[in-house]
């Protein structure tokens, strides 16, 4: 595992020199920048092990083996697919009508705080 490396500490901060990494999956080498270590070192992530293309690679595939359920959309009544279980008594939108939903909420939203 790689550690962050600090170019110099001061009473205040901390600053980190950019590294070269090697992806674990591709074999190619990567720049871990100054300030993705401290994004990292911040949030109490670990170091990556893997560059950003394979990361989104990764991410992807996850996304597209998740599990899907068929339900009727609570609002215009067409068939779609969501990517968590619908529990009872719960309204569930296609895709659309989700949109319009968000936007009119949005919309009644900014009109509340300009008054």
């Amino acid at each position: 595992m790689v550690t962050f490396k600090k170019k110099e500490k001061t009473m205040f901060e901390n600053t980190y020199q950019n590294i070269e990494l090697t992806c674990e999956d591709c074999g190619c080498t990567f720049v871990f920048t100054a300030e993705e270590q401290e994004f990292y070192a911040e949030k109490g992530f670990a170091t990556p092990k893997r560059c950003s293309n394979c990361r989104s690679a990764r991410k992807k595939q996850k996304l597209n083996n998740r599990k899907r359920y068929t339900v009727n959309c609570s609002k215009c009544g067409c068939e779609t697919t969501v990517p968590f279980k619908p529990k009872e008594g719960k309204e569930v939108y296609c895709v659309d009508c989700y949109k319009i939903i968000k936007e009119q909420e949005r919309a009644a939203a900014a009109a509340e705080v300009s008054e």
